[in-house]
């Protein structure tokens, strides 16, 4: 094609008929149109070299130019730069807007989005995803836009469904000067956020200095926790002051009794809830997490009036894995029948509800698409909405992220591709982060969906889902195997009912109510 307008006319015309769409949503959507050509792409190439500039707010900064040139698309003055790097980032900028204007995007928006240097990072390996490897479904990234860090195996809970085993520290866990390189090399191949997760993190000697690390080199900062830390509330106003952006809470029942039994320890309802109490005081983002079960099928209403009572704002219903301690207690998951109807109404619930109600099931992305009528689509498990580019988008991103648009840091190094798919691909001490993520066999055939097994590999809605490849592994041996937790592969999990048994069909334990 012959010009910018060619390239993009046909998609661009398509959306251009529908409701005026949100500021990052139409970034996003403007990127994907306007480089998806022979020559923009060319600029992106030349653009993904990093340079030295001065930020107003951080100092010198050694970032891709990419990084760089959304700083200035914010509005934020930058020094010390080359002038070649300032006129490309000019004309890349350039190109973007003129996106957005027939997208009929809000710029105001999107450059106040932009001013947060962590959602930069995610939208600059976005561009450097479309230099190295153009349009794909779904996207190849040159780095994740999230890391889990399971910081250290030490807790002080005893979890049924633990996916680590936590109970004390691995003997070969990373030391601190170790956890300090790994930072730089996760800043440096442009990681957008880590969650520290466990164990739990929060106990450990050098959970603060880390999140401090990370935070200054503007990685959004988060935390996975069960909360018994921050139940004091200058634990977490300490965590926060430092740079902590993120807080989830794991609350599994309505009842104390009931979550108290499920996280092996009594008092840990009372000091979870009372973590989530102090995030909301603190102002500080924050989720409550929920390991969707038998156990608490029945009790999701009141789940989800608790987390309303105490006044939070998002509720992540997270899959059950049977994995780690999770292998001994596999009656806790969810039959398909079971797992679709749940989806089904925690959708409908948040529709009615003034709470944002999400799930790590990849499946969530389909179903709102077809209970909307095609008009809500769930991209990953953190959002759901009905922006047209977001629909847009979420063949882009693409259901199961597990070494696609995340990946694990296991407490001494190994790295896999999900905490809950245990199968290490390779070892920061022993070669760089981003060499890992870039040669691992596993991970590139996990950003492959022809390579997909089963239903799973045919399924007309396979880009925006996936299957969850952690359940694929621990039911099948395989992560490429289709998930039985899909209603669409119920012959799977009446396959594995005849094969496993009593292991998924007892009973929860008489204690448990």
């Amino acid at each position: 094609m012959s010009s910018l307008g060619e390239v993009a006319s046909d998609e661009i015309e398509k959306l251009h008929k529908e409701a005026k769409r949100g500021g990052i949503g139409a970034y996003l959507a403007a990127i994907r149109i306007m480089f998806n050509n022979p020559v923009t792409r060319s600029m992106l190439r030349l653009a993904i070299k990093r340079i030295r500039c001065v930020h107003p707010d951080r100092g010198e900064v050694d970032a891709t130019l990419l990084y760089h040139a959304l700083t200035q698309f914010a509005g934020q003055e930058l020094y010390s730069c080359p002038i070649t790097a300032r006129f490309l980032s000019a004309v890349i900028n350039k190109i973007v807007e003129i996106g957005i204007r027939a997208l009929h995007g809000d710029l105001d928006e999107a450059r106040k989005a932009l001013s947060d240097p962590a959602l930069r990072r995610g939208v600059s390996l976005v561009f450097e995803g479309l230099a190295r490897y153009g349009v794909t479904v779904p996207q190849k990234m040159p780095a994740p836009f999230l890391i889990v860090w399971n910081f250290t195996n030490m807790c002080n809970l005893r979890c049924k469904h633990c996916y680590q085993r936590a109970d004390h520290p691995l003997p070969d866990e990373l030391t601190l000067e170790e956890k300090l390189k790994l930072v730089d090399e996760l800043d440096k191949a442009g990681v957008a956020a880590v969650a520290l997760s466990g164990g739990e993190p929060t106990i450990h000697p050098h959970f603060y200095h880390i999140v401090h690390e990370m935070a200054k080199r503007g990685i959004y900062a988060a935390v996975a926790t069960n909360g018994w830390m921050f139940a004091d509330i200058e634990k977490l106003e300490k965590a926060v002051k430092l740079g902590l952006r993120y807080v989830e809470v794991s609350v599994d029942s309505a009842n104390p009794k009931k979550h108290d039994w499920f996280r092996g320890v009594p008092g840990a309802w009372q000091r979870a809830v009372k973590a989530l109490e102090n995030a909301v005081k603190l102002g500080v983002s924050h989720a409550m997490a929920v390991t969707v079960t038998k156990a608490n099928i029945d009790e999701v209403d009141d789940i989800l009036d608790l987390a309303e009572s105490i006044g939070v704002e998002r509720v992540v219903f997270f899959n059950f894995v049977p994995v780690g301690r999770g292998k001994e207690n596999m009656w806790l998951d969810l039959d398909p029948l079971e797992r679709e109807e749940f989806l089904r109404h925690i959708y409908k619930e948040m529709n009615k509800r003034k709470i944002q109600i999400v799930s790590t099931a990849p499946q969530y992305g389909r179903v709102s698409l077809q209970l909307s009528g095609g008009e809500d689509i769930a991209p990953t498990h953190f959002y759901v909405g009905d922006d047209p580019i977001v629909k847009a988008v979420a063949e882009f991103v693409g259901g199961c992220g597990a070494g696609r648009i995340y990946a694990a840091i296991q407490p001494n190094g190994d790295v896999t591709p999900c905490v809950f798919l245990p199968i290490k691909v390779g070892n920061v001490r022993e070669k760089s982060f981003r060499e890992i993520w870039e040669t691992a066999p596993l991970f590139k055939k996990l950003r492959d969906r022809e390579q997909l097994k089963g239903f799973c590999g045919k399924c007309p809605f396979k880009y925006i889902c996936g299957g969850c490849r952690a359940r694929a592994y621990a039911y099948f041996g395989d992560p490429l195997a289709p998930d039985p937790g899909c209603i669409y592969n119920l012959k799977e999990w009446k396959k594995l009912q005849e094969e496993l048994g009593v292991k998924i069909k007892v009973a929860a334990p008489a204690k448990a109510a």
